[in-house]
């Protein structure tokens, strides 16, 4: 992945803002305070932009409630803490500016040595001029110059030494310890342009608030000037002053100028005297009291300077005269090129001892907030990364998981239709076989029915009604103590089997509920013979019927059915007559049977019948032979234990042998008809086993289905946060990278201008 970040487009372009920055700092020495602070500010707005960015990442990967969480709410407070202190050191930066603050007693030419040096009389100096209170000189973008006065806002317009001077001492609230801004413009002093403020100060010798004065106007200061009086030696209460400051500051940096050497021109034969003592007695100040330099660096930090001559010479140079010319004192052009020495190293001074007091706790503390992020960052990649493996080896497993069930429920599918088709099969042969025995014991039932009987028709209809009623619940009953028993227990076998097959696709918590989400109603099978319509086209025959007669000895040999036939004439070309009560649509077509033994018997008999009827000569040809054979006793007791037997049966035929004819007569007619819905109640009991066990397996497969249904969602899911956490990955370790670019800015920054400055 590439990373772009703000750097520079070019080597060309970097090598020429180089060397542009170091004819800058080859111009001045302050310029190199004026490159570090626009630098590190630079540094800072980036770094501020790239917390605003981790912040505002942190936050929204926070808040994700698609994830799982991989930042924490401490590290989204700790980045916002790091965006709040970042902003504030960014304004604290950019108000950064070099500070020298003048000391010394009173009319020692402080606020001329700071006049001398922004070449213009910008403060008030000289006799009655005394400086009252601390005077902050600071350059304004604007054209005039004005003053700000500690704790007001107000501008005071100012345009001369004199009005500056005269509002000083008209202000009555003004004292030693006050604060008064001088903001001079930029363009009447070069000085001021490159961020230095010189405050000028009241002289030591006119208080004792030595420690307030250093707390309030020495802490930030980066170089300190002592002005001396070259006519006298220094002071008790000027190095008193300056121990106070070096105990409260860490090797503060003192320059020590002795001014007002252009005395030294009326006694030129005592000069490099008096210079060598003051050389000695300043050295020792620094070196041995102060402990600030070595013996070797001393000489760069005590100048003998005249800053009135040297402002005098540079007033007349900026409005066009000879710098020399004037009442000069002897040796001015040495004085002068001293105070240039001077500023020199002056500058040198100020803009490193700047860089580092200014800037080195900062960039330290920019490096701590850079490195922080980057561990931060770093986390929240790891922590990403290490969701994402889960995520895509919980995406494996769903997926090795409903590849799992989809092949196990095809197996079982195969299975449990196997075993459905072989319990259909077991209780249709079961039924049959049960119903097959149950037709066999009718008359047994039909025996057990007792109800009042009357050949009437209206008795009858009832007496049929209540008879098939009985055989229905008789025959029920009975096949049910036979089978239900048996194909339950199978029926709850098969139904376990398949719960028990398809309990290992399921989800453990739904394998402990399987019972509640797939209920099992108790089963009962439904014999529906519907005897009412079956034997609706029943016509009973309870009419007397001699059994020695004609018509009964015919039935006794061919039946019922080709007795009638045979009789009456009747063929299968006839059709029958259409019964009372239809017969059910569901009752399946009775077979039509062929030609048999028993018809061929009954067309020979009835065309004997035809032939002895057609001709009376046969009957006495019968009797005649009879008569010979016999004799007349035989056949007079013959006919008369017919007759008796007749009157017999006569007498007999009640209504209790009408009953036994007429269950006789329903028992071979029902057996029958019951006999051709033998296979189809077989049928219809095996498919209603079938239809439950269907329901059963089609109850487990939809719990299955709801299964994979939510691995299917959670193979969604895990692919939608894999794409998340990729991106989330790719921010973090983009972010990480940043910081690891902010920090070898900070480095590099610390190598050209922190260390340089050492």
């Amino acid at each position: 992945m590439s990373l772009v970040f703000p750097r520079p487009n070019t080597n060309a372009v970097h090598g020429k803002k180089d060397k542009r920055l170091m004819a800058e700092v080859n111009a001045s020495p302050l310029k190199h305070f004026v490159t570090a602070k626009k630098k590190i500010n630079g540094i800072f707005e980036q770094l501020g932009v790239y917390i605003k960015e981790s912040a505002s990442f942190l936050d929204d990967t926070h808040k994700n409630e698609e994830l799982d969480p991989v930042t924490t709410e401490e590290q989204v407070q700790e980045v916002r803490g790091y965006l709040a202190k970042v902003a504030g050191i960014g304004e604290v930066l950019a108000r950064r500016h070099m500070k020298v603050v003048f000391f010394g007693r009173t009319s020692n030419g402080k606020s001329s040595v700071i006049n001398a040096m922004l070449c213009d009389k910008v403060l008030p100096s000289g006799i009655g001029h005394t400086t009252n209170c601390f005077l902050r000189v600071e350059g304004t973008d604007g054209n005039e110059a004005f003053l700000l006065t500690e704790g007001s806002e107000e501008r005071k317009s100012i345009k001369t030494v004199n009005q500056l001077a005269h509002a000083l001492h008209q202000d009555e609230d003004l004292d030693a310890g006050s604060l008064v801004c001088v903001m001079w413009p930029k363009a009447k002093c070069a000085l001021l342009r490159d961020d230095l403020v010189l405050v000028d100060s009241p002289g030591i010798d006119v208080t004792t608030e030595l420690d307030s004065w250093i707390d309030k106007f020495c802490l930030d200061a980066d170089v300190f000037v002592l002005v001396a009086n070259s006519e006298s030696t220094l002071m008790q209460t000027e190095k008193s002053f300056f121990h106070k400051v070096n105990e409260r500051l860490s090797s503060p940096n003192i320059f020590i100028l002795n001014n007002r050497w252009d005395a030294s021109a009326s006694e030129p034969e005592y000069m490099e005297e008096v210079r060598r003592q003051h050389m000695d007695r300043c050295t020792n100040f620094l070196v041995d009291e102060l402990g600030l330099v070595d013996r070797a660096q001393a000489s760069d930090r005590i100048f003998f300077v005249s800053a009135k001559e040297v402002l005098q010479a540079r007033v007349q140079k900026a409005q066009g005269m000879p710098e020399a010319g004037g009442a000069l004192a002897e040796g001015f052009q040495a004085r002068m090129f001293e105070f240039q020495n001077f500023e020199r190293r002056f500058e040198e001074c100020i803009s490193q001892s700047a860089v580092k007091t200014k800037f080195e706790q900062h960039t330290v503390r920019a490096k701590q907030i850079s490195e922080a992020l980057r561990r931060i960052m770093d986390s929240v990649h790891i922590a990403a990364q290490e969701q994402r493996i889960y995520c895509l080896e919980t995406k494996e497993d769903r997926q090795d998981r409903l590849e799992f069930i989809d092949k196990q429920l095809d197996l079982l599918s195969m299975d449990c239709k196997a075993k459905i088709k072989k319990i259909t099969e077991e209780v249709e042969r079961q039924v049959s076989n049960a119903m097959s025995e149950e037709i066999r014991k009718l008359h047994v039932l039909v025996d057990d029915y007792h109800m009042d009987f009357h050949p009437s028709p209206v008795v009858l209809k009832v007496y049929k009604n209540e008879l098939h009623r009985h055989i229905e619940m008789g025959l029920g009953k009975n096949m049910s103590e036979r089978c239900s028993t048996s194909i339950t227990s199978a029926l709850q076998a098969t139904q376990t089997d398949m719960i028990d097959g398809l309990k290992p696709l399921l989800p453990n918590p739904v394998r402990e509920q399987v019972d509640k989400l797939v209920p099992r109603q108790c089963f009962n099978l439904s014999y529906d013979l519907a005897c009412d319509k079956l034997c609706s086209d029943f016509q009973e025959d309870i009419s007397f019927h001699f059994s020695l007669g004609w018509t009964m000895l015919v039935n006794r040999f061919l039946g019922p059915k080709n007795t009638r036939r045979a009789l009456m004439g009747y063929s299968d070309q006839v059709p029958r007559p259409m019964a009372l009560t239809p017969v059910s649509s569901s009752m399946p077509p009775f077979p039509q049977s062929s030609v048999t033994q028993e018809e061929l018997m009954v067309s020979m008999v009835t065309g004997l019948a035809s032939l002895t009827s057609r001709t009376s000569m046969g009957v006495l040809v019968v009797g005649g032979v009879v008569w010979k054979a016999v004799g007349w006793r035989l056949i007079a007791l013959s006919v008369g234990l017919y007759g008796l037997l007749y009157i017999y049966e006569r007498l007999t035929w009640t209504t209790r042998a009408k009953e036994r004819a007429f269950k006789r007569q329903f028992v071979d007619y029902a057996s029958e008809k019951l006999q051709l819905i033998v296979s189809y109640t077989g049928s219809n009991c095996s498919h209603q086993v079938q239809q439950e066990l269907a329901g059963v397996f089609a109850q487990l497969c939809q719990q299955v289905d709801v299964t994979r249904q939510n691995l299917e969602e959670e193979i969604t899911d895990m692919n939608s946060k894999i794409e998340l956490l990729d991106s989330l990955q790719s921010k973090a370790k983009l972010l990480r990278n940043k910081a690891g670019w902010l920090d070898s800015e900070l480095n590099m920054f610390t190598q050209q201008y922190l260390h340089h400055s050492k």
